[in-house]
Order: structure tokens, then C-alpha cells, then sequence
């Protein structure tokens, strides 16, 4: 069920809070909202997910696209714990969630258990970008959603092995169809995320990977990734030996999360999640 909360600047964000357990905060990509988790869902019974739609995604309401900045972000995902009255959680982060559990190691360290990052690390390909980029805020044709999921299969590259009945589930999860037309699932002014990326100093975000030095740590990778290299997955693994990771096949930028490897290794996570959360609950004692 989908609810709302107020974010500290007033915009209405919706949310999704089920289960019991460790909870984990699911925060998805940069035009995507919490279905992003419906896949591996099922295979966390045992978690409570609290599964944020940024502002200006999903059934969360738009603001001043000035906002749609991973600090602002963060402060919203921090807000909803508040909201909660959870002090702590584990955080799960696909691709722009995994820039904003960075931007909460360096800035709110006490408030994460541990971090499972999903293709996404310090160091970005360009030519992923501009994949992404080539689409942000572009209303797509008025087609059928099945020409539109064909259409997406082509469009994302490196995946292989992905049933034509996944791709629809996509499409009809991310567009939204308002007075018989086809329409994106989000603020189509999220294109200024690139073009203010553009105008802005380069950023050096190893610091903020290596804030979370400490905490339980994971990597869910595209073995295709075109976002993610293979080199800055290896340079993540050498400065945390312990992190665990999985190298997803036959998936590009990102993996759904319900394919053996990512389960495994998401499961792995947590377990090491709990682990932490129980010494320091002990530590209060």
C-alpha cells in the first residue's frame, strides 16, 4: 500500500513500508521509483522494505527541479526514517541510490546498518551516461506498451536471456498511460540533472565509498554494465576486500535482482546486516 509523508520542504512523497524484520531502505534509480524492487521482494520476506519514490517519481508529488539533487535526496530518505521512527537501516541502492547511501556514509554515517550498492560505484562510463541522458525527461511515442517494451529491450544494452513477458512488465511499471496516451512515470524536468551535471566541477567520489568503512558492504553488478566497468568494480573489491560481490550474466545497467547471483549476494548482505545490527544493539547494553 502507498503512502505519503511530508518532506522537510513540504513536497508530498510517497512511500511503501511492508514486512518485518531488519528493515532496508530501498531507494532506486534516477527516473525510476520502489517497483524497482518488486522483483527481489519476494525473496526478502523476512525484511521489513521501506521503499522511498523520490520527489518527482512515481506517486510522490514534483517540485522545483532545482531539488532533484542527491543531497536533497538523501535529506528526503533521512526524513523518512525520522518519519518511520527508524534510527537505523540497512540501505539497498540501485544506481542513483547507491550515489545517495554514499552521500549518507560521508554526511550520516550512525544512521545505516550496511549498504548494497547496484551497479553503480565512484567512477561512471560515459558512454553509459549518455544512454541514460539520451532519454531523461523524452515522452515516448504513443504506441502500444508492447511495441514500447520491445523498443525498451533494444534500447537498454548487455541483456540476454530476458523473457519479452519481463520487458512489458517493465514498461508498464515505469510509463504511465493518462487520457489514452502514453506518459513517463516521473518529472520529465529531471533532464536538468544532466544538464547541470554539464556546468558543475568533476566531483571525486572514492571519499565517499570509502565512508562506509565499518559497515557491511555489497556490490550487485551488470556483468554487461556499460555504466559500471569491470575496473572500477575491481578497484572497489581491492579497497574493501570484504565486500561482497556478485557479477550478474547476461545483464547490462541493472540487473533486475531476482537472478540467483544478486539474490545470493543480497542475502549474504543482510545476513551480515543483521549481524552488525545485533553487536550494536549488544554494545547498548
Amino acid at each position: 500500500m502507498i503512502r505519503h509523508f511530508d518532506a522537510p520542504d513540504g513536497t508530498r512523497l510517497a512511500y511503501r513500508d511492508e514486512g518485518r524484520g531488519l528493515p532496508v531502505l530501498c531507494l532506486s534509480g534516477l527516473t525510476r521509483n520502489g517497483t524497482d524492487f518488486d522483483y527481489v521482494a519476494p525473496h526478502l520476506a523476512d525484511t521489513r522494505l521501506v521503499r522511498l519514490d523520490y520527489r518527482g517519481r512515481g506517486a510522490s508529488a514534483w517540485a522545483d527541479p532545482a531539488s532533484y539533487t542527491p543531497a536533497v535526496e538523501a535529506g528526503d530518505a533521512l526524513a523518512l526514517l525520522d518519519h518511520l521512527g527508524l534510527q537505523r537501516a540497512a540501505v539497498l541502492g540501485t544506481s542513483r541510490g547507491g550515489l545517495i547511501s554514499m552521500l549518507l556514509a560521508a554526511t550520516a554515517k550512525p544512521r545505516l546498518i550496511g549498504v548494497c550498492l547496484v551497479d553503480i560505484g565512484p567512477e561512471l562510463n560515459l558512454a553509459g551516461l549518455e544512454v541514460i541522458r539520451g532519454y531523461v525527461g523524452k515522452t515516448p511515442a504513443n504506441r502500444p506498451l508492447e511495441e514500447l517494451a520491445v523498443a525498451r529491450a533494444r534500447m537498454l544494452q548487455g541483456f540476454a536471456n530476458v523473457p519479452e513477458s519481463r520487458w512489458l512488465e517493465e514498461v508498464t511499471r515505469h510509463f504511465v498511460v493518462r487520457d489514452g496516451r502514453v506518459a513517463l512515470n516521473y518529472d520529465p524536468e529531471l533532464r536538468q540533472v544532466f544538464d547541470r551535471a554539464g556546468d558543475a566541477d568533476p566531483v571525486d567520489m572514492w571519499p565517499f565509498f570509502d565512508a562506509f568503512a565499518g559497515l557491511p558492504l555489497a556490490l550487485v553488478r551488470g556483468a554487461n554494465s556499460d555504466l559500471l566497468s569491470a575496473a572500477t568494480a575491481t578497484e572497489m573489491r581491492r579497497r574493501r576486500p570484504d565486500m561482497i560481490f556478485a557479477d550478474v550474466p547476461d545483464r547490462g545497467h541493472v540487473p533486475f535482482l531476482d537472478e540467483p547471483e544478486a539474490v545470493a549476494a543480497i542475502r549474504d548482505w543482510l545476513a551480515a546486516c543483521e549481524a552488525a545490527a545485533a553487536e550494536a544493539a549488544k554494545g547498548k547494553r
